[in-house]
């Protein structure tokens, strides 16, 4: 066990002192194997005793992460009055009955708005009035809860729920929850069963796929184990995180599962094939386990590391969603990389050959197989399987002439069967002139409105006759009737501030009921203060979350920015989801521009000190580029020329290019190295031989478990709200990894590393060597002793 086959460890530019710090570890984690695993399940059993779940710290709301200075933000804090800004929220309740709401149903619905403000959260409750046909009324309850502190605000609907259950209420009588914040409460729930689908979904596709590779049960489930407890530890830390700050989207939460699931199950293949080799060698099992650890731990760690860089240059972005994807991610890879390093090979020390049962380890027998053949082919005709790769992915590259951007903005419409959507549906219906999503224009004045409702006048004709709404619900139409500026300003001398009316009008005042109604509704759009107003518009681009509409916003802020200077608005602003998206993309396409020349430079620094190359850095970060616009051109092609959508989702190119630069140079590492360990013993056309025959199973055995996983964020993820574009993100990323593993790394990289030879490897004294080797000449003492770089 102490001797790795007798060999003597190089000193490379320091790589003799990595492989005795692995060799060290390596003997440290098999004396001390049982050690190691307890140590590891106490960390899972603290973790999840001493942490909240990650669930509860999702938010689904992208518009959460945009900068305070973008102009969406800066008019939903214009609007604050109305709309609760960044430090309260507005939840919606719905009454209705069919016929008409009777007087009993008044004084059930009075009650719940006394009961609902006792609460502790509840900052007021507003009677927002009753619809136009009647048949419905609406409470607006002002929460002291930021609009994203999705855990506080899904207590604050369970807490109105419980006191609606409680009622009591007249038969008949239908009361739900609607709105933005009770559908972004009703997504959570839903994100937190797909995440939960795509976790014990990519669990089972993991575990068969290495069931197939191994033709061994046991092997297959300790490859995977430690990338599984790392995933449940991570969740665990990543939402202590978030409990103190940490803003977490259901991507954020989603991607986490499946790249530790599958990076931690790709890691874990480069050990295990490794520590197979080793026993075919004639290693008994500790032996094995520290040859294994020692040969590919520098290549697991350096490829934690493109990951780890990768995801740690989008703390440079400004857009909260890729900042704060960054170091949730990172430390999940981090934990990932810590246990693929011990827990890993001390379940392997203590299995040992019975890890392959019921398979029998051949000792002399390494199997070449497929990809033997295939490398044998590929030394053949280097140039021509590089030029036909080339032009493939050029080809498919051209697919990206037709990219355009579409929106996301997270999940905007409730799961159906869900009482928030039941809620929004009746919304709709009863109040057609509003939206549970609508966009919110937002004007501010010197002086109440009450004073001046002139004012009020001439910025609704400025909107109305642009041409750019399909539907406008104001000051003057709060609920479908029409107040006039004169009627207007004479209810409010006569009852004064609409948002202290009661839901039924007071005995004595002898006005018809649809002018105190239509008054009172006037309270969600005219602040307490009376300068502060807001209309709900809907647009004639179309929905909020639609492309079209988010296209739109340029022209709808020229249109109120026009209407704010007609009626002597001091500002204005667009606000909802539309205008939240078009500064979402906007931010994320300045921070794509920024991010990913450092992450390539970055990466492209890490795997010179890796190879010890300048040169072979370059061609592998151009191989990612190439097969980088390849995905996005079959993405393009796939979904938008023939599926018809609108545009791929914003954040596909960003994801796409972070992980398969990160994702595609752990299987370069791995390649590269095994080349380059190789390449020490033999004739560089020799060492490609034996590193693809080598390697190949373990890369490809990983990219269809990577993709596989990616694959089932796909399916399952794209099957609720926003399914098309979460469906593309799944699908994107899968086609991506599988063409950059079964093209790129096997085939591409290595035709250019026997093409260009030992210009490949400068300028490392591996350089020399193969210039020596092809003269014939005999290795330098100084390069014999890098035998085992």
């Amino acid at each position: 066990m102490e001797s790795l086959h007798q060999e003597q460890l190089g000193d490379d530019h320091g790589s003799g002192g990595v492989h005795r710090f692995f060799a060290a570890l390596a003997r440290f984690v098999v004396r001390f194997r049982f050690a190691v695993v307890i140590f590891w399940l106490a960390a899972l059993v603290a973790s999840s005793a001493a942490f909240p779940s990650l669930s509860r710290e999702v938010n689904n709301e992208n518009s959460a992460f945009l900068p305070a200075s973008s102009p969406s933000a800066k008019a939903t804090e214009l609007g604050a009055p109305l709309l609760g800004g960044k430090h309260g929220a507005v939840i919606l309740v719905l009454a209705t009955r069919s016929g008409g709401l009777t007087a009993a149903d008044g004084a059930a619905l009075r009650a719940d708005a006394r009961a609902i403000g006792t609460l502790k959260s509840v900052g007021a409750v507003q009677n927002a009035g009753l619809s136009a046909d009647g048949e419905a009324a609406q409470l607006r309850v002002r929460v002291n809860t930021a609009p994203n502190d999705i855990e506080r605000q899904r207590s604050n609907v369970e807490a109105i729920e419980g006191v609606l259950a409680r009622g009591p209420h007249p038969p008949g009588l239908s009361v739900h929850l609607a709105g933005q914040i009770a559908t972004a409460v009703a997504n959570q729930a839903s994100s937190n069963r797909t995440g939960k689908q795509v976790q014990g979904y990519s669990i089972i596709l993991i575990i068969v796929l290495l069931a197939l590779v191994f033709r061994a049960p046991l092997a297959a489930i300790v490859t995977m184990l430690p990338s599984a407890l790392a995933l449940l530890i991570s969740m665990n830390v990543i939402a202590e995180l978030g409990a103190h700050g940490l803003k977490i989207s259901s991507v954020t939460q989603v991607l986490l599962i499946v790249l530790l699931l599958g990076a931690g199950t790709d890691y874990g293949l480069f050990l295990v094939f490794r520590f197979r080799e080793a026993l075919r060698e004639g290693d008994d099992a500790h032996s094995a386990v520290v040859h294994a650890l020692t040969r590919v731990g520098e290549s697991i760690s350096a490829s934690a590391g493109t990951v780890i860089i990768a995801l740690l240059t989008l703390l440079f972005a400004s857009f909260g969603l890729y900042h704060d994807l960054g170091a949730p991610l990172a430390i999940g890879v981090a934990i990932t990389l810590l246990m693929g390093l011990t827990l890993l090979p001390a379940l392997l020390a203590i299995l040992g050959t019975a890890t392959f049962w019921p398979t029998r380890i051949e000792v002399g027998r390494q199997r070449e197989g497929f990809w033997g053949h295939a490398a044998t082919s590929l030394i053949r005709h280097p140039a021509r399987t590089l030029a036909i790769g080339v032009v493939i992915f050029l080809a498919l590259a051209a697919g990206a002439l037709n990219y355009s951007s579409g929106g996301f903005g997270g999940a905007t419409t409730a799961p159906a069967g869900s009482s928030a959507a039941s809620g929004n549906a009746l919304l709709r219906r009863h109040f057609p002139q509003t939206s549970a999503n609508p966009a919110n224009l937002i004007f501010a004045y010197r002086a109440p409105v009450w004073s001046q409702p002139a004012r009020l006048q001439s910025v609704y004709l400025a909107l109305q006759r642009s041409g750019s709404f399909t539907q406008l619900a104001g000051p003057l139409i709060p609920n479908g009737a029409t107040l006039s500026p004169t009627l207007f300003a004479q209810l409010h001398r006569r009852l004064g501030n609409p948002q202290s009316l009661p839901l039924s009008e007071p005995a004595g005042l002898a006005l018809p009921r649809a002018q105190y109604n239509a008054y009172r509704a006037t309270a969600q759009y005219v602040a307490q203060n009376g300068r502060v107003v807001q209309f709900e518009a809907a647009l004639r681009a179309g929905s909020q979350q639609s492309t079209q509409a988010m296209d739109a916003t340029p022209r709808i802020r020229r249109v109120v920015s026009a209407a704010a200077a007609a009626s002597g608005a001091y500002a204005s602003g667009v606000a909802g989801e539309a205008a939240s998206l078009y500064d979402i993309s906007e931010t994320a396409n300045n921070d794509l521009k920024l991010i990913v020349p450092i992450a390539a430079v970055a990466i492209t620094l890490l795997l010179a000190i890796v190879l010890r190359s300048v040169i072979a850095p370059l061609y592998l970060i151009v191989s990612v580029v190439l097969s980088y616009l390849a995905a996005l051109g079959l993405s393009t092609l796939v979904f938008v020329t023939i599926g018809g959508e609108k545009g791929l989702v914003f954040i596909l190119p960003f994801l796409m290019f972070i992980f398969l630069l990160a994702l595609g140079e752990d299987y370069n590492i791995l390649v590269m190295t095994r080349i380059r360990e190789e390449a020490h013993t033999m004739p560089l056309r020799e060492a490609v031989l034996r590193a693809i025959s080598r390697t190949g199973s373990t890369v490809t055995s990983a990219g269809v478990i990577l993709g596989g996983t990616f694959a089932m964020f796909g399916i399952f993820g794209g099957g609720g709200s926003g399914g098309g574009q979460l469906r593309a993100i799944g699908f994107g990323l899968a086609a991506g990894i599988l063409m950059d593993t079964f093209i790129v790394r096997t085939l591409l990289v290595p035709s250019a590393v026997i093409l260009l030879g030992r210009l490949g490897w400068w300028p490392s004294s591996l350089a020399e060597h193969i210039e020596r080797h092809d003269r014939g000449r005999a290795p330098s003492a100084t390069l014999a002793a890098e035998l085992n770089d």
